[in-house]
């Protein structure tokens, strides 16, 4: 039996409700073996439209439909959830690339899954944007940071699979962002609450009114997108930052800076001062945190492992 305990956690009491901190770590009452029985049991899926790959610490999640414009269905949607688990589980892997085969990023929702779902009733219909809505979250939640590398289109849901990304790199030349749900009657709604906090609202409103495809650059400009570089280098600067964050920053701080946005977005300001501060405190406590210290002050290097 294994136990998902936290080495430490607290509860804070805030001014207007209760905030709970929890370090995103847990001790194994199991043996070691059932741990790795556990990973590999999630490794050994055998998935049909993407592809997963962990090297140098860095894992690769692919989306595999070029044919499809890597165009997702709630297979796709499926996979990619379990692959987003297996790489939060694994110890080795400090950060994860999200990218794709083919001409494009992803064109958004597959025909077929369209006329699948446009017979849906409200409850079907319901179950399968929360499953998506899920999606979203955990990768935007997710505690290792995500970098998305963005080639050719990436329209509506292909779109928001970027958005919700920490880091975007686009290809200068072929990358194409844009919210295209308006243009067949439909609307980019789990999405919107991750867009306006990423570009604010009002870009927010003209793309998802407007419907309209942007470039790269113009991307880069309102921020959505962190970096554009030639299409021929998007994969060497994909790992080229990975390795960055993997070897200049602690995972454990990288992970508490993600929660601490998350978190804070919804609060009042005190409640957000309040929460930060209490965080800070046990930051202060950590692992990381003493040995980052530490080499400071000795002014050696901080080796993260």
């Amino acid at each position: 039996m294994m136990l998902r305990n936290p080495i430490f956690g607290r509860i804070f009491e805030s001014r207007s409700h209760t905030v709970g901190i929890f370090f995103d770590c847990f001790d194994c009452i199991s043996s070691t073996f059932l741990l790795l029985f556990l990973n590999n049991a999630f490794v050994s899926l055998e998935y049909t439209r993407i592809k997963y790959n962990v090297a140098n610490r860095v894992c690769s999640i692919t989306l595999s439909r070029p044919e499809k414009h890597n165009a997702f269905d709630d297979t796709m949607v499926s996979e990619l959830s379990a692959a987003f688990q297996v790489a939060q589980r694994d110890n080795e892997v400090k950060a994860i690339i999200l990218k794709a085969e083919g001409d494009s990023f992803s064109s958004g929702a597959d025909l077929a899954y369209l006329q699948k779902i446009s017979k849906y009733d409200f409850d079907q219909n319901q179950k399968d944007s929360s499953n998506l809505m899920k999606l979203f979250l955990q990768i935007y939640t997710q505690r290792k940071p995500v970098i998305a590398l963005v080639q050719g289109n990436a329209l509506a849901g292909g779109c928001g699979l970027a958005t919700v990304c920490d880091l975007v790199i686009a290809a200068k030349e072929t990358a194409r962002f844009g919210y295209t749900e308006v243009r067949i009657g439909f609307i980019p709604a789990i999405v919107m609450v991750f867009l306006i906090r990423r570009v604010g609202e009002a870009k927010a409103r003209e793309l998802a009114l407007r419907g309209n495809i942007i470039t790269a650059d113009e991307a880069q400009r309102i921020g959505l997108v962190n970096l554009v570089v030639p299409a021929v280098q998007i994969d060497e600067a994909g790992e080229k930052l990975a390795i960055e964050l993997i070897t200049h920053c602690s995972g454990s701080s990288m992970g508490l800076v993600k929660e601490l946005i998350t978190r804070i977005s919804g609060m009042s300001m005190n409640d957000a001062l309040d929460y930060a501060a209490n965080l800070n405190a046990l930051t202060r406590m950590t692992d990381d945190c003493k040995k980052g210290i530490d080499s400071f002050l000795k002014k050696e290097p901080v080796k993260w492992q």
